[in-house]
């Protein structure tokens, strides 16, 4: 008789069948790994770098332009790419100087061309493609209907006092104040501050905002060949000159201690008993520049108005005399007033100092150095009347430029 619970073995057989069965099920669900989840398909992108560029040439001048100033620069300017060449030849098969710029952007001619002739600019770049192009312009330069020479005040290799300015004279007058400005260059050495004034349409004067400073090294030119100046005017003629700011000497006359004290580099060197011009005459007060200095040299009334036979005509020689003003104001050795001298205002409005003193003074000084008077009566200097640009504040002296 079987026992309640035993198992039989056919059963126990299938049961422990089952149970192997579980296990293995079991077993695989806690222990396998689970399955990478499938690879996303490359994603496509196009290209972010856009292809090389060709080159682009500009030339300065149209092709069949007429009427160019030939004074100016030429060019032809690359982009996207690199100058292999340029050219600038004449009709008659004149080659223009010039040459490629050192970082490969253009051409660039360094001589001025002539009046009324044709011309033509050529240039060859490779570009970022690496492909050639070209670029051509033939063009004719004008024909003046005038032309202006221009002078300068000072000498080349000068060396001159700390109230010099740079005066530009023209042959004729300025249409175009603007580009003659432009022609013109003042390069100095310490750097300074300067500007333009025009008192007429002749003339145009550079001055610095305050005096030189001393050593100080300055370049001018004139660069107004083939430049236009409007209304059919070109410059006829380039100039240039370098000059040297030497020490500072300011002269002080005063005309009611009757003395003249010497200032080098602003410190006094030396006080001189003078005569300046009577009440009738006397000498404008205000900040004179010098501006000639002549040895053996006759004084005469006549040049500024007054005949030498009048009541206050004179014709006197005198051995030492420096301009100050175009009037005829003038330092000079004076010996018929050394008994004035240092004590009354007895000239025709110069300056009167001793033989001595006048010849110490001109050894010593030079254009460009100042004369200041004081207390010569009512009379007041113009900033026309020589040099005397110092007679103006910088404010108005800044207001008589064409900027």
């Amino acid at each position: 008789m079987r026992s309640r619970g035993a198992l039989t073995p056919r059963l126990g057989v299938r049961l422990a069948a089952l149970l192997l069965a579980g296990g293995v099920l079991a077993g695989g669900c806690t222990s396998a790994a689970s399955e990478a989840p499938a690879p996303k398909p490359a994603e496509s992108t196009s290209s972010t770098t856009p292809p090389p560029e060709p080159a682009e040439i500009a030339l300065s001048v149209k092709d069949g332009a007429t009427g160019v100033a030939p004074g100016q620069r030429f060019t032809a300017t690359v982009t996207n790419g690199t100058i292999e060449s340029g050219s600038l030849v004449g009709a008659d098969d004149t080659v223009v100087d010039g040459g490629k710029r050192p970082d490969g952007s253009g051409w660039t001619s360094t001589e001025p061309l002539g009046y009324g002739k044709t011309y033509t600019l050529k240039a060859k770049a490779t570009g970022a493609d690496g492909k050639r192009v070209t670029a051509s312009s033939t063009f004719t330069t004008a024909v003046p209907d005038r032309q202006l020479s221009v002078s300068i005040n000072v000498q080349d290799g000068e060396t001159v006092g700390v109230g010099m300015p740079v005066i530009f004279t023209f042959s004729g007058s300025v249409p175009d104040r603007a580009a003659a400005e432009k022609a013109l260059r003042i390069e100095t050495r310490p750097d300074t501050k300067g500007a333009f004034h025009w008192f007429s349409d002749q003339q145009v004067i550079w001055r610095p905002k305050e005096y030189w400073r001393s050593g100080t090294k300055v370049t001018v030119e004139a660069e107004i060949y083939g430049k236009h100046f409007g209304q059919g005017t070109y410059g006829q003629q380039d100039e240039a000159l370098d000059f040297t700011v030497g020490e500072k000497l300011i002269a002080i006359a005063d005309g009611q201690s009757h003395q003249m004290k010497v200032l080098v580099n602003d410190k006094v060197v030396r006080t001189m008993p003078l005569s300046m011009g009577k009440p009738s005459s006397s000498t404008p007060n205000g900040h004179y520049t010098v501006m000639s200095e002549h040895v053996g040299y006759t004084m005469d009334s006549s040049t500024y108005g007054v005949p030498t036979d009048s009541a206050d005509g004179y014709e006197t020689w005198v051995q030492y005399a420096v301009r100050l003003s175009y009037s005829g104001i003038f330092y000079h050795s004076a010996p018929w007033s050394v008994g004035d001298q240092g004590h009354r205002n007895v000239s025709h409005g110069c300056l009167n100092l001793s033989t001595e003193n006048a010849a110490w003074l001109m050894d010593r000084s030079k254009r460009g150095d100042i004369v200041t008077v004081r207390n010569g009566g009512a009379q007041v200097l113009e900033p026309t009347d020589g040099w005397s640009v110092w007679q103006m504040s910088w404010q108005e002296w800044r207001s008589g430029g064409s900027a």
